[in-house]
């Protein structure tokens, strides 16, 4: 008669001891902290409001009278850039300030040892 594993969804030999399973697990998650703070929003939206926020601002810059009295007067690409370039800043310095916290840890000694 066939013994039963253990526990259902994992054979009784897998060829790994706890310790590389361990082990993978810890490099997993070092790569999802990693990632989480490569693409966070806030670094993407402050990134890209202060890139447009300098081209636009720059296009204010050298705006001519015509342009400005097409908007009755106010330079609205100077104003609407340097806005843009204050909020892009705000992201990037909110992201400085305060960090995408780590992930919790994840506790093994709960766990039954097989």
């Amino acid at each position: 008669m066939t013994e039963k594993p253990d526990h259902p969804d994992r054979p009784e030999h897998s060829g790994y001891s706890d310790q590389d399973v361990q082990r993978e697990v810890s490099a997993l998650q070092e790569k999802s902290t990693t990632a989480a703070r490569l693409f966070d929003i806030r670094r993407i939206i402050g990134g890209l409001f202060v890139v447009y926020g300098v081209i636009v601002t720059l296009a204010g810059l050298t705006d001519d009278q015509a342009a400005i009295d097409k908007a009755q007067g106010v330079n609205i690409n100077l104003w609407t850039g340097l806005g843009m370039l204050l909020l892009g800043l705000f992201f990037l310095a909110w992201l400085k300030l305060r960090p995408t916290p780590p992930p919790p840890a994840v506790d093994t000694e709960d766990e039954p040892q097989g």
